[in-house]
């Protein structure tokens, strides 16, 4: 077990997210904007289209964007889970979370306490801290699992029974949640998670970039992580 203080005091930058873990990231981040966008106008279509319904075919193509975005999500998700276990330590924090480590939970109290403005003395992590490893966990992956599984079942009514989509999700899932208006309604409000996720996870990127001195915002760029001020630098252990 190394402690990420001693570490950072010797390493003034440390490489964190290794080059797979970034390009994931950022198509990430791509297809759901994607998603989000066509997924809105799919639960709420636009009123009209000028000339003859022939000549369009603007829904069509915004469903086809959905669901090709819909598909990298769910394939590079898969390579996240993936690269979680082949990865270094930083890749396992949001897939595999300490739960059961005593002083990370005191971390997240830490920074919990440290994000309500409750304690002026910041930790400076290797990777996530345990605050945020929680979040991203619950909200971002399984959320995300939530969002593939009733995708899936609603793509699979459209390719129909004997198709893969159809019989791996949608067979069981619209049984599950009743109807499929139902799966419906719970994907759109899955979206509107995601999309808060998204909003609180930029807000806490640029926070701390700011207050406690350390590189967030740059290091899923480069993948180093810098320390502008080691002197205070604290961190859980590994």
């Amino acid at each position: 077990m190394t402690s990420n203080a001693a570490r950072v005091h010797s390493e003034p930058a440390v490489y964190v997210y290794e080059a797979p873990l970034r390009l994931w990231h950022w198509i990430n981040a791509l297809a759901i904007t994607v998603l989000a966008v066509t997924g809105y106008f799919i639960g709420s279509p636009l009123p009209s289209m000028p000339g003859e319904a022939s000549d369009n075919f603007l829904m069509g193509y915004i469903r086809f964007a959905h669901f090709a975005a819909g598909y990298v999500v769910a394939i590079g998700f898969l390579f996240r889970i993936y690269w979680a276990f082949v990865g270094n330590e930083p890749a396992r924090q949001i897939i595999v979370p300490a739960v059961f480590n005593a002083e990370w939970w005191k971390g997240v109290v830490h920074e919990l306490r440290w994000y309500l403005f409750l304690t002026k003395e910041p930790k400076k992590y290797i990777g996530h801290n345990p605050l945020a490893q929680l979040v991203m966990h619950v909200m971002f992956v399984w959320g995300m699992v939530f969002l593939i599984v009733t995708g899936f079942a609603l793509y699979g009514e459209g390719t129909g029974m004997g198709s893969w989509q159809y019989e791996l999700f949608s067979a069981w899932v619209i049984p599950l949640f009743g109807q499929s208006q139902d799966v419906h309604t719970w994907h759109h409000l899955a979206m509107w998670l995601i999309i808060v996720f998204v909003i609180v996870h930029v807000y806490v990127a640029v926070r701390e970039d700011i207050m406690s001195r350390q590189s967030i915002i740059s290091s899923m760029v480069s993948g180093w992580r810098s320390f502008r001020d080691t002197r205070k630098t604290e961190g859980d252990e590994f």
